[in-house]
This record gives C-alpha cells, structure tokens and sequence, in this order.
C-alpha cells in the first residue's frame, strides 16, 4: 500500500485512535518513560504521533515535543488534544519517518510507538533517527513483534486481512539488527503480552470478514485466542547514538 493511499486510510479512521485502548492507555507508554528518564532540557521527537498519545505523556518532562505524522487528519485531532490538555510545549506538524525535514543532532530524544509496521523501509526510519539524534541521543521504539519463521509470516497475514495498511511486523531480533546498523549501541530490550478484544479489534469489517478473522485466531498457538480475547506481543527497544569524541 503506498502512502498516500496509508494516509486516506488513517485519515478515515483518526477519531478511533483517541480513545483506542491500546494506543492511549498500553503498559509500553508508562514503561517507555520509566526507561528513558526523560530530562528537562531535552527537546523530543515523536514520529507517527497519531492521536498524540506518546508525546502527550513526555511533555510535561520535558523541554518541547514535536508530535509529527504524515496524516492531516491525526494532526487535527492530536492539536485539539494538545489544547485541551493545556500543553504549550507541544508542536504538532507533518513529518515523514522516512525523510524527516529537521536539521542533524537536533533532537536528544526521538520516539516512535505503534507505528512501524506500517512503515515502508523501517531501517530509513530508524537511520533517520540517528541523524536527526545528538551524539548520545536516545531512539526508543516500540512496536508489535513476531516470531521468526512461519509463524510470524502468519501473523503478518492476519493482520494484513484485518488492517491493509499493515506492512510488516518485525521479529525482536530484526529490531535489533536495525538498531546496531544505524550505529545504535542497545541500552535495552524486552517484550510484552498485549491483550486485545476482539470485538474493538474487528469492529470496522463485517461479519463475513470476522468469520475469517476468528478462523485464523483459532490456528494460531502464538496469538492464544480464548474466543473474546487474543494476545499480541510487543517490543521495546532504546538505543543510543555513539559520542562524539572531544579531540585534545
């Protein structure tokens, strides 16, 4: 799916993401804050902000977030939440992940939550991230992660069915991969169960689609379907750029 036709898509469904659980209320947004420590000088930036919900959290430890996305729709609804919230440190402004329009070692850290596998070239993101990073900076990424093999294959498929723009779950050790070549050393990595209802999850496709979907829940060990509810995994990963070295 190209982007342009990735933003009619989200444009369409931009209000959803206000109040959509595992955007606006996951354990990764509180746990990415615990492990960054964010500073009250830094300057933050948040790439595929959608609603705004991971730069929303890091404004009020921070200097200024800027809370970017290719889709005017979400910008919309993130700057009306920015002004309810009474954020004054907050930018809300277009920015591609994959050509992002800031000037080298501005930032000191860039984070980016539930997005990249929508992303069309996820290693141009995150080398991106290193360039727009200062000497020290910090990338912390979280995202759906997979098993290799086969059953990550099948569980791209799934979400595929339910969700065309759906480009590519990547597995952790891929994530890691990514990061070392963009010279990130790893500061950290985990995973974590995220629980979803199927309900909400499915609630745009019709019954016909549903059936499908639950067929494919009912084959898979890895996404453990109890009938209402099925797990998902995500992954957190922080880097850090290289520092530069003072010459004598």
């Amino acid at each position: 799916m190209s982007k342009s036709e990735i933003k009619e898509q989200f444009g369409a469904n931009a209000a959803h993401y206000i109040n959509s659980r595992p955007h606006a209320k996951g354990a990764s947004l509180r746990r990415l804050v615990e492990l960054v420590q964010p500073q009250a000088d830094w300057r933050v930036l948040d790439i595929a902000t959608a609603a705004g919900h991971t730069a929303f959290t890091f404004a009020p430890h921070v200097a200024h977030v800027w809370a970017t996305d290719i889709t005017p729709e979400m910008l919309v609804i993130a700057q009306e939440r920015a002004v309810e919230l009474g954020l004054e440190n907050v930018t809300v402004e277009m920015a591609d992940a994959e050509s992002l329009p800031y000037d080298d070692a501005y930032f000191d850290l860039v984070t980016c939550r539930i997005a990249p596998h929508h992303f069309s070239d996820v290693g141009l993101f995150v080398r991106e991230a290193a360039r727009v990073l200062r000497p020290g900076g910090l990338l912390a990424v979280v995202d759906n992660v997979v098993p290799a093999g086969a059953a990550g294959d099948f569980v791209n498929a799934f979400e595929k069915l339910r969700d065309p723009s759906h480009g590519r779950c990547l597995s952790l050790d891929e994530w890691l991969t990514i990061f070392q070549s963009a010279g990130f050393t790893i500061q950290h990595h985990e995973t974590m169960d995220k629980r979803m209802e199927f309900a909400s999850w499915a609630g745009r496709h019709d019954a016909t689609m549903q059936r499908y979907l639950r067929a494919m829940l009912s084959k898979s060990d890895f996404l453990q379907w109890d009938g209402a509810v099925f797990r998902l995994q995500e992954g957190i990963v922080v880097g850090k750029t290289a520092v530069a070295h003072v010459v004598q």
